[in-house]
């Protein structure tokens, strides 16, 4: 299966990756939600037993898309440091090393709650830091998944999961993307990150994310 999916949406074509992130054509933009990097780290400060290397690898799968893709604008939708504990230093020379490898690349951060908590990213990381909503193409792009006035909207924030059932006991709980004509959630890219059970609705589609691929939910 290909690693991503394409749909319509608004009138504009939007890829859907099995790296839970959009990428947009047209705009030559990839979309990202809820990375939280530094999530571990704060955690650790805080005496928590938790796993060491997670802003890595998230930036590793970051450096696979933006290798994969042909992208000029990187956007994030809200939450790309966790917590004040976030500013470790080891989570910032893995940012700064990660930003020189990219050094051209045009970075947006529209500012989430955790980012309000956080502060924003260090000044030399070139990051632009701009409120909801930020306008692209049709969409609005936004962290919180608030209806727009006029505008379809690309929201974060929820961290959206959905519950595969099988045969007798047998479920499957996986991150998906959630599409919808006002409010549509992408998954968080983190992978130290919880999620929150969404359902299908009749004017949604439910587009789920495992094993290296994305497919829509029946």
């Amino acid at each position: 299966m290909r690693p991503y999916l394409s749909i319509q949406l608004a009138g504009a074509e939007l890829w859907l990756l099995a790296e839970k992130a959009i990428y947009y054509p047209a705009e030559r933009a990839l979309l990202i939600a809820d990375a939280h990097f530094g999530k571990a780290a704060a955690y650790r400060k805080l005496g928590q037993p938790v796993p060491h290397g997670t802003t890595d690898g998230n930036l590793q799968r970051l450096d696979h898309l933006l290798a994969a893709y042909e992208c000029r604008h990187l956007i994030f939708l809200g939450d790309f440091l966790h917590a004040p504990e976030s500013h470790a230093a080891g989570t910032l020379a893995a940012l700064y090393a990660w930003r020189e490898r990219h050094e051209d690349l045009i970075v947006t951060l529209i500012r989430g709650n955790h980012d309000k908590r956080a502060g924003d990213p260090p000044t030399d990381l070139r990051i632009e830091v701009v409120p909801e909503p930020l306008l692209l193409g049709p969409f609005a792009l936004q962290h919180e998944p608030a209806p727009h006035p006029t505008l379809p909207v690309l929201a974060g924030h929820v961290h959206p999961a959905y519950r595969l059932y099988g045969r007798g006991r047998q479920r499957l709980r996986l991150p998906c993307f959630l599409i919808q004509p006002t409010v549509s959630l992408l998954p968080a890219f983190g992978a130290f990150t919880g999620g929150m059970n969404i359902e299908h609705t009749e004017h949604s589609r439910v587009f789920v994310v495992g094993d290296g691929a994305v497919w829509q939910a029946q």
